[in-house]
């Protein structure tokens, strides 16, 4: 049996968790605050930490809340819901500055780009038309969920869940798109699922691509697949099975930073995804080079592009670095400057290296990653960079997921 214990949590860390100190040995405790009191029980014992859990509350923070959502705990989305909002973004901005710090990378104040703490969320990945338990496999339906936008929380009260597709889908809603509400299934039934990923890799062989849905040019032959959504006055063509940023306002408010105050006559996104951001960096620059590897948002970013002044690569960053940079350049002259969104995993070794060397006067790189993120931001100071501006973008109030745009000036 455990014990409990008793521990004062100092700060909380990349992840949400809350980190504090019992007998000299870090402790992990989630759904905690910084500066309170706690009694908790340890669930996980390592060699250099422990992990833990709430039992009471024993000196509660003032900035702790009544979560708005009677599932909270229980889902597997939001982590932060029992934190004032506003004091959430601070904790976020603290966890940011620490990771730069950390990396050796040395930043000015950090800005905030905010938008509605709740009712934002127009794209949700569902398991059997409920979300994921937290740490569970568990299927947690939902009828009403706090942080989707009205269309989202339209059909989950219209649809039970005995009617709701089975298996893994993408489901995308909002007013401001056509259709607006799409729903696209990615996988069959997860418990099928469970069984084929314990399959042998010669049964695996026998049943095919029976788990994935058929796909041409990363376009599923689903009709309700393709997307067309506003934004800055602007209509944008997605695949509702890939990617798209969940929150609309946040993003709304992202495009003129990214896009803004720079223009030319080539600029570059890499991991250019839909063409979205180079949508409106055309306005400003006479040639836009997108890269992108995934080959369906490359049909989407064609057709967003389409009459504008551009060039495609539906090859890795690692790839156009080797094979294609150069040569566009003796060819074109140097960029003007680059916007960069590149997977969790950050920028590509190849791909990093060429851009130190590249004297591209403007990077601007956007990231779901910080940790990734500062790793490659350091090594753009190393080359002579400098950090001109660095934003906090909450696309995802309620939770610790961090998303942050760095602006950095060739020095």
């Amino acid at each position: 049996m455990n014990l409990s214990r008793v521990i004062e949590p100092e700060k909380m860390v990349f992840g949400g968790k809350c980190l504090g100190k019992i007998d000299s040995k870090n402790v992990f405790v989630p759904f905690a605050i910084p500066g309170e009191k706690l009694e908790i029980e340890i669930t996980k014992s390592f060699r250099d930490y422990d992990e833990g859990k709430i039992v009471k509350i024993l000196e509660a923070s003032p900035k702790r809340v009544l979560p708005p959502c009677p599932l909270y705990q229980k889902c597997g989305g939001c982590n932060m819901m029992h934190i004032e909002a506003q004091f959430q973004t601070e904790l976020k901005k603290g966890i940011l500055a620490e990771l730069m710090e950390r990396a050796g990378v040395k930043i000015p104040q950090i800005q905030t780009v905010q938008g509605s703490p709740l009712g934002y969320r127009s794209r949700f990945q569902l398991n059997d038309g409920g979300m994921e338990g937290r740490g569970s496999n568990d299927i947690v339906p939902i009828q009403n969920c706090p942080v989707a936008v009205p269309k989202i929380n339209e059909w989950f009260k219209s649809v039970p869940m005995e009617e709701r597709p089975r298996g893994r889908g993408n489901l995308f809603g909002n007013e401001k798109a056509e259709p607006e509400l799409s729903i696209t299934m990615e996988r069959e039934s997860g418990r099928d699922l469970k069984a084929y990923k314990k399959m042998s890799a010669s049964e695996k062989k026998k049943r095919g691509k029976k788990y994935i849905r058929p796909r041409f040019e990363g376009i599923s032959q689903e009709e309700q697949c393709p997307v067309c959504i506003e934004l800055c006055g602007k209509k944008i063509f997605f695949d509702a099975q890939g990617f798209f940023q969940s929150n609309i306002e946040v993003l709304e408010k992202t495009i003129p930073l990214l896009t803004q105050g720079i223009s030319g006559k080539n600029v570059l996104d890499l991991y250019s995804g839909a063409g979205t951001f180079s949508v409106f960096l055309a306005d400003s620059f006479e040639n836009v080079v997108m890269v992108e590897r995934n080959r369906g948002s490359m049909v989407f970013a064609e057709q967003n592009m389409a009459g504008k002044k551009h060039e495609s690569y539906g090859i890795s960053g690692a790839e156009f670095a080797k094979k294609h940079a150069s040569s566009f350049v003796e060819r074109e002259g140097n960029f003007s400057a680059a916007i960069v969104d590149p997977p969790r995993s950050g920028i590509e070794k190849e791909a990093l290296d060429w851009l130190c060397k590249s004297g591209i006067p403007v990077v601007k790189y956007l990231s779901c990653n910080p940790s990734t993120q500062a790793r490659d931001i350091q090594r753009l100071q190393e080359a002579g960079y400098k950090i001109e501006d660095i934003r906090l973008l909450d696309f995802y109030p309620q939770t610790s997921h961090l998303e942050t745009l760095i602006t950095c000036i060739l020095n």
